[in-house]
């Protein structure tokens, strides 16, 4: 095989890899099916001609078989008519011959049409069993088709989603989470800091304000009450300053 063989058969190959990737199952299908329903549709139109073929033969042949008994019926009327004196006998004699010849065409005729008819009713009877399983691979290759399409619509479901699936890097998903948990303790520990700091601040001016409010407090409660003495005149002489008097 030379260069130029090998490289078209190279070609053709991969030619026909693509046209095998660009092939849809379900269109094969649905092209398959059409086919098949014309194929249906002229099987019918040739089995009714057939059979119009078969009737008119049968017909015909009837027809001629009928004939044929016509003409022996006549020639038996010229027989009798001579018998009767009606007719002379070579006249009677000579239209029977006929008669009889006639009779004889017509039965060869109706025998030959007949067996044509028959033929015909065979040829119609073979197309009929074609027709009939055309309609039921027809029927069985469109409830196959049903199942196919439904059978694509979840494959392709499936395939989207594991597509979608796959992905996901489940290492880097959990990488993302553990950086996403330690940001989230890092944030919790750094309130926790302020939160204390603050608590810190509050206590230490708390701690200020008890010991300022401790070293400017006011005169205690006996001061206060002989200040209230004095004021109202009722503070007995010598008790209007100093300590009490015990």
């Amino acid at each position: 095989m030379g260069i130029f063989q090998r490289l078209f058969k190279i070609g053709q190959s991969e030619a026909h890899a693509v046209l095998d990737q660009l092939e849809d199952p379900i269109k094969m299908t649905e092209q398959g099916i059409r086919d098949l329903k014309r194929e249906l549709q002229q099987a019918m139109a040739a089995l009714a001609e057939v059979k119009g073929v078969a009737i008119r033969l049968q017909k015909e042949g009837e027809d001629a078989k009928r004939q044929a008994g016509e003409y022996e019926r006549k020639a038996i009327l010229l027989l009798q008519r001579f018998k009767e004196g009606q007719l002379e006998q070579a006249q009677a004699e000579r239209l029977a011959t006929e008669a009889l010849a006639k009779k004889d065409s017509a039965s060869e005729r109706a025998a030959r049409l007949l067996r044509e008819a028959e033929q015909q009713q065979r040829l119609a009877a073979q197309l009929q069993e074609k027709v009939l399983q055309l309609k039921s691979t027809i029927s069985r290759y469109e409830n196959e088709l049903i199942t196919l399409r439904a059978r694509a619509r979840t494959a392709a479901s499936t395939r989207k989603i594991n597509q979608q699936l796959a992905k996901l890097d489940a290492s880097s998903t959990l990488a993302m989470l553990e950086r996403m948990r330690q940001k989230v303790e890092e944030d919790e520990a750094l309130a926790q800091a302020y939160g204390e700091i603050a608590d810190v601040d509050t206590s230490v001016d708390a701690e200020i304000q008890r010991a300022l409010a401790g070293a400017t407090s006011g005169p205690a409660p006996h001061d206060r009450l002989r200040e209230l003495k004095a004021k109202l005149g009722l503070l007995e002489p010598g008790q209007s300053g100093g300590a009490p008097q015990p």
